[in-house]
């Protein structure tokens, strides 16, 4: 349940923080004082749309927070599990800000979250019942969630396992119509594919060869170069009019050799040119080798060049490296052993269609034969909330109709109808409920769903539209009832039904400073009668209004009384 609400710079809201309690409380006021900014509020931090419009003027971010407490067993327990979010005392506080760039954030017990998973969350806390959701009601495609959603835990599995085999024939059937769609350009495709591997195995490529063939290139083309200036290297080295540079350090080393154990100096000298020496003699002799070995060959020449014109090819048509060119080889070797096999198998693939289909008919079926066992109950229930409502001479059918083709749920399709008055014909919901009537059936369904989905606080905005007299009491009695299992809050205009509130908050609107303001009232039992008066005179409130409004209250009580009397017996 929703323990505490916290608003700040939310649509004319400058701040607003207020407690709530369990059982139902009710919201009244003037019509534009501020009632659904609370409702939108609560909307947002179970993971409705929001807008930096909702910001208030001058501000540059709307905060919301919401502290919520959950039932032992609540399923919440399971995503926050998922999620990573302690949950240790039960308690969960959700803060939303929304900034003026447009930018959301949304933090569960300090961790952030996702809007995704912000409202997989909410949609297990809050239930918000209004005038929007007669749109439900009024669009016969929602009817089979609807269903579904009272069916529960009796087709939630099989639901999960058709969706995934739904999927499957899906992609399969994509796969088939695609092949037959396209023979032209899949073959094609294997042709082309079939050019390049051939193209690129041909090559024999090896890693870094275009790298090493670079390099004897350059030592082909620069050949003469090379030779010249070995040979000058060896001739200073060992030649020269007045003996090679060699043998002219040799006798400086014997030289040296024989004073090196006169001072140390003498000897770090002498080793120094004995190093140097050999390492000389070393470098002469490498020069010798590579003169021995060098040739130029114009035959090797051309063939470098053609081999790096080749890789300079490929490497223009499949990427930037050898390697690249390589990994590319292996993708597409891949590919076309799958199209291969694909092309191979077309009739084992016509095959597994007409299996996935055997059992997408085998699990529709299982679904149809749920659906209807929960039409039954459905309809029972159904039928005794809009006999408490009034509407006891209505009658209430759930019709399913078998589709020619696969949809996401199953092959049924679902759809309410109701007679509103005897010797009326059966009309489908969407076209025969008046708007009193539709507030009154909406109420009795959403009272069923909104118990089946779990939920511990139900809202609901405005839903007694078109009701006045003892319809109107009956709306209350309803709406208290379910508060007497789950938390409720609701918006009313009807004074019948916020007598019947364990707690009354008014919200007034008012101008200070030329700023407008919204404040949020708990009403104690004369305020209370003060404003049902309101709520049943209008403008003028007189002193019998004002007796009225308290003969309701305790009409109120007795009728609230007698629920709780009833719960018990029904326990």
């Amino acid at each position: 349940m929703l323990l505490e609400l916290s608003i700040t710079d939310f649509a004319i809201i400058e701040h607003l923080d207020v407690d709530f309690q369990k059982g139902m409380t009710v919201l009244t006021g003037e019509t534009g004082a501020g009632k659904s900014i609370i409702i939108d509020a609560v909307s947002l931090l179970a993971g409705g749309r929001g807008s930096h419009d909702l910001i208030r003027s001058g501000a540059n971010k709307a905060i919301l927070q919401g502290h919520f407490r959950l039932s032992a067993n609540s399923y919440t327990y399971n995503i926050l599990d998922e999620l990573g979010i302690d949950h240790t005392d039960g308690d969960i506080i959700i803060e939303r800000s929304i900034f003026k760039n447009g930018r959301n954030s949304c933090r569960i017990n300090g961790i952030l979250v996702n809007i995704t998973n912000l409202k997989r969350i909410g949609e297990t806390i809050v239930g918000i019942q209004g005038q929007n959701e007669h749109q439900e009601l009024m669009n016969s495609d929602y009817h089979i969630n609807l269903l579904d959603n009272f069916a529960g835990s009796k087709i939630e599995n099989l639901m999960t396992e058709y969706e995934l085999k739904y999927r499957q024939y899906l992609k399969l059937k994509k796969k088939i119509a695609d092949k037959r769609s396209n023979e032209k350009e899949w073959a094609q495709r294997m042709d082309m594919l079939k050019f390049q591997i051939d193209e690129i195995e041909r090559a024999e490529l090896s890693e870094d060869e275009d790298n090493e063939l670079e390099d004897e290139k350059n030592k082909l083309v620069n050949f003469q170069k090379i030779h010249t200036t070995l040979m000058n290297g060896f001739q200073n080295i060992n030649g020269g009019e007045m003996g090679s540079s060699l043998d002219q350090i040799g006798l400086a080393m014997s030289a040296l050799q024989s004073i090196e154990n006169l001072d140390p100096a003498f000897k770090q000298i002498s080793d120094e040119l004995s190093t140097s020496f050999y390492t000389l003699q070393d470098a002469s002799n490498e020069i010798s080798d590579q003169l021995t070995t060098l040739e130029f060959d114009q035959e090797r020449l051309e063939y470098v060049d053609q081999r790096l014109n080749l890789i300079r090819n490929l490497k223009l048509k499949y990427g930037d490296s050898i390697s690249q060119i390589l990994d590319y080889l292996d993708q597409i070797k891949g590919e076309l052993d799958e199209m291969a096999v694909f092309q191979s198998n077309g009739d084992d693939l016509e095959q597994q269609l007409l299996d996935e289909e055997k059992k997408l008919i085998l699990l529709a079926d299982q679904l149809t034969a749920v659906r209807k066992q929960s039409i039954v109950s459905l309809e029972k229930v159904v039928q005794q909330q809009l006999a408490d409502l009034y509407m006891e001479k209505a009658v209430f059918e759930v019709r399913i109709n078998e589709l020619p083709q696969f949809t996401i749920n199953g092959k049924d399709r679902v759809e309410f109808y109701i007679q509103t008055n005897p010797g009326e014909k059966m009309l489908p919901l969407v076209k025969s409920a008046s708007g009193g009537e539709l507030s009154r059936i909406m109420l009795a369904l959403k009272t069923i769903f909104a118990r089946a989905s779990g939920v511990t606080s139900v809202i609901f905005d405005e839903v007694d539209t078109g009701v006045s007299g003892r319809v109107a009491q009956a709306i209350g009695n309803k709406i208290f009832t379910i508060s007497t299992k789950s938390q409720v809050l609701c918006i009313t205009h009807l004074p019948q039904v916020a007598a019947m509130s364990d707690q009354h908050y008014l919200i007034k609107k008012e101008v200070i400073n030329d700023r407008t303001k919204t404040q949020m009232i708990l009403l104690d039992f004369k305020q209370k009668v003060n404003e049902i008066a309101r709520m049943l005179a209008g403008t003028q409130v007189t002193k019998i209004t004002k007796t009225h409004a308290e003969e309701l209250l305790e009409l109120a009580e007795k009728e609230k009384n007698e629920i709780r009397k009833n719960k018990k017996t029904d326990n």
